[in-house]
């Protein structure tokens, strides 16, 4: 386990940025994706990023996962702060410590539904909890589907395959960008009711992107960007009133 950060209330953090800043091209095309965002995201929390097409919420959840680097600032799994890693052992964090879970479910198409949730174990060269893989694997009802390969399944399928894949390592904390852009409402439904239980039932601690209010009202806590900067944030969201805040933002 990675050593404790607290805010503080004294509440141990997962994962946090600290005066992030992102920019991409120079001069008149410079575009500032990050302009400066702190925010902390406590262990054991179902959070949401929300934002408008372009207002950096997956840019700050590539950066806060260590996928992408940030041009000034900091950001942190626990204590360690991945700005300060090089290259190798930023991979090492990322197998280790986080979980993953993308739109484009991201699966090795030659390998069975089971190979791929044990792979990060495998490439790390560490044993898998068969005690726990197995209550993953009972949770996402994806039991009499695990010798088959990723186009033997359906997407909501090979979604929670990938979302059994994020968890099976027991990691820190769990990354997921629009985890259900590519499902329809019962496939997306089944893999956010998995991630709340994920961290309701077993402390986990998750971190998603969407642009979808009926996703959100699934976290505990919702925070909003517009143009880089965090503008707002809600505890305890439903559609309702994730989508007057939305409005609100707007106007």
């Amino acid at each position: 386990m990675l050593s404790e950060t607290k805010d503080r209330t004294g509440t141990r953090l997962a994962s946090r940025a600290v005066e992030a800043v992102k920019v991409y091209g120079s001069g008149h095309t410079e575009v500032r994706a990050l302009d400066g965002v702190s925010v902390d995201f406590p262990s054991g929390q179902f959070a949401a990023i929300m934002g408008a097409s372009g207002s950096g919420k997956s840019t700050l959840l590539h950066c806060l996962a260590g996928l992408d680097d940030l041009t000034t600032g900091k950001v942190f799994i626990g204590d360690v702060e991945v700005t300060a890693l090089d290259e190798k052992h930023k991979t090492q964090l990322r197998r280790d410590k986080v979980g993953f879970v993308f739109q484009s479910f991201n699966l090795v198409p030659t390998l069975t539904a089971m190979e791929n949730i044990t792979l990060p174990m495998d490439l790390a060269r560490r044993e898998a909890d068969g005690e726990w893989v197995d209550k993953l694997i009972d949770i996402v009802g994806l039991g009499d589907r695990l010798k088959h390969r990723p186009h033997e399944l359906s997407g909501g399928q090979q979604q929670r395959v990938a979302a059994a894949r994020a968890l099976a390592g027991r990691p820190e904390i769990v990354f997921a960008d629009e985890p259900t852009g590519n499902l329809d409402s019962r496939r997306g439904a089944e893999i956010l009711d998995f991630m709340r239980r994920a961290v309701r039932e077993f402390g986990q601690s998750v971190v998603i992107v969407t642009h979808d209010p009926i996703a959100a009202s699934y976290a505990e806590r919702v925070v909003f960007l517009a143009d880089g900067s965090v503008v707002d944030e809600m505890s305890s969201p439903t559609v309702e009133r994730v989508l007057d805040r939305i409005k609100s933002l707007e106007v």
